[in-house]
């Protein structure tokens, strides 16, 4: 294996790890010491993919957006908007138990960002939120329902909502009941329904 493929899988590798302890440990507490950890790379290697924990929150948003961008593309397979949307659902009740211990990953990044004065991270992770509801707000425009972008803001807070509570709660359940309501909430829709 030549040495920029090496190079290439290392980065993604700590890109990837550093999503991963963002997410659970949050920016603050997270050292590049545990980025390098998780990746299982030397410590002295991160400096030289990241100067500074800021570019490893930047790599983590990029992923958590790239996960985003795989999952609407598979869900996108789906014909049926409806069906793509209960798919997102489906999704996210899948994630219940990351949720109730660590809360949405780009959900609590940007929440902590926001807290911090020293950037524009926090806009970062609000473009990450903001494809969610532009691609949520797609598939009610092609269905028909009315106000495609007020549906896609009550999705879309329904889930940050589920997800904040079942991990305030340490209640993976939350996301299991509040995940069964938005799929009755999407079933009763219809095209011209306000």
């Amino acid at each position: 294996m030549d040495r920029r493929v090496r190079a290439s899988q290392k980065r993604r590798r700590l890109t990837a790890a550093a999503a991963r302890v963002l997410h659970e440990q949050g920016v603050e507490r997270t050292t590049l010491a545990d980025i390098a950890r998780e990746a299982d790379v030397p410590v002295g290697n991160v400096y030289y993919y990241f100067k500074t924990k800021d570019e490893l929150v930047r790599a983590a948003l990029a992923e958590h957006g790239a996960r985003l961008d795989e999952l609407t593309g598979e869900l996108d397979r789906s014909a049926e908007p409806r069906d793509r949307l209960k798919g997102l659902v489906a999704a996210w009740m899948d994630q219940r138990e990351t949720a109730a211990r660590h809360g949405c990953p780009t959900g609590t990044l940007a929440v902590e960002l926001d807290k911090r004065t020293d950037g524009t991270l926090d806009a970062e992770a609000g473009a990450v939120i903001r494809r969610l509801l532009d691609w949520a707000a797609a598939q009610f425009r092609t269905w028909g329902v009315p106000d495609p972008d007020g549906h896609a803001l009550t999705l879309v807070s329904a889930y940050q909502g589920m997800s904040l509570l079942a991990n305030a709660l340490r209640d993976p359940d939350v996301m299991t009941r509040e995940g069964n309501r938005l799929l009755s909430w999407l079933d009763a829709l219809h095209p011209g329904d306000g």
